[in-house]
């Protein structure tokens, strides 16, 4: 489970031009804008992250409540997202470790006794579907971990071979045969199958079961992202939908296909596959952070009039455990729109 709340240690500081009231908290690859002087080099702090949903009536971020706030899950409270201040993106609220807080230390999740959850956009009704299940057990989900929050592993990261793709603003998608029987996912449920829910729709037009069978046989599971009408606003401007693979799991072997077999299944058998940005790309050790940060900005290939969301990284070995991130875009960040 994502730690949206966490205690942390303040790693540096660094100064805002021109601002003499406030800088900048280094924490693992984030950064968050404070009150200057409020905290120094190695103190601990509760780091809250972007996306984080916090309900009204904490007085630690009720001045956030009052000043934005939505209803979400029935609740009044307030959605953090990225800003930018004095030109600095601050990402996230970094708050003191005192009072009811004082007895946890470093690496403690507060996620659940601080009350906060993570804050997913509305699922139309065409998108969520009667579920018959949960996700299947069998089958890993799909969500990748920001670099920020790999800071600590950087030295295993910057030392491979990645294949980069374009990470997309859509739902949640993977299919799956599995002794003889075929199923649609949403992120988080196993879907029955429903003429008007979009994601089968999708798994049947593209007559998926056939293809998967005819490449694997059976126990592989297909996941990706859908997109178009209705989905996540749109944003490419694609007319009805599409499911784009950005990874195929073998059930049987409880692996990964690795890129490049990924890659040429997919264009064999006439299986959309997400924008590829390079096959191949080396971190060598020197790479930083803040250069992959940067690099994730740019347009996106199904629509150069758009921002892309990001990038997500897998490393290219073939044996052992596979490496993988993703880097979302600040400028997307700072541009989306508040769903």
């Amino acid at each position: 489970m994502r730690k949206l709340a966490r205690v942390v240690e303040i790693n540096s500081l660094e100064p805002i031009l021109n601002a003499d009231l406030i800088e900048v908290a280094v924490v693992g690859g984030w950064k968050v804008v404070v009150k200057k002087g409020e905290y120094q080099p190695g103190d601990l702090a509760i780091y809250i992250e972007i996306d984080a949903f916090l309900p009204e009536g904490n007085p630690l971020w009720q001045f956030l409540v009052d000043k934005s706030s939505r209803i979400y899950e029935e609740v009044k409270g307030h959605v953090l997202r990225s800003i930018k201040l004095r030109g600095v993106v601050s990402q996230g609220l970094l708050l003191p470790l005192i009072n009811d807080y004082a007895a946890y230390t470093l690496g403690d999740d507060l996620t659940d006794i601080l009350g906060i959850s993570k804050y997913e956009p509305p699922i139309p009704a065409q998108l969520a579907g009667t579920a018959k299940g949960f996700f299947p057990r069998a089958i890993p989900k799909t969500d990748q971990e920001r670099i920020q929050n790999l800071a600590d592993q950087w030295d295993k990261i910057a030392s491979k071979s990645y294949e980069v793709t374009e990470k997309l603003e859509g739902s949640s998608m993977t299919v799956y045969l599995l002794a003889g029987e075929f199923g649609v996912c949403s992120r988080n449920l196993d879907l029955k199958q429903d003429e008007n829910n979009t994601l089968w729709k999708v798994a049947i037009e593209q007559d998926l079961a056939t293809k998967m069978q005819l490449a694997f046989g059976d126990h592989i599971a297909l996941q990706g992202e859908l997109i178009g009408e209705g989905v996540q606003g749109n944003i490419y401007g694609i007319k009805g939908h599409k499911f784009l693979v950005y990874d195929i799991y073998n059930l049987a072997s409880g692996q990964y296909l690795n890129p490049e077999s990924r890659r040429l299944i997919c264009e064999k058998f006439n299986i959309n596959h997400v924008p590829i940005e390079q096959e191949s790309m080396d971190l060598p050790p020197e790479t930083s952070m803040a250069t992959l940060v940067d690099i994730a900005n740019g347009k996106s290939q199904l629509n150069p009039k758009v921002k892309r969301e990001g990038l997500v990284f897998k490393s290219l070995n073939l044996t052992g455990e596979r490496t993988s991130f993703k880097v979302i875009s600040n400028d997307y960040l700072l541009s989306e729109k508040r769903k």
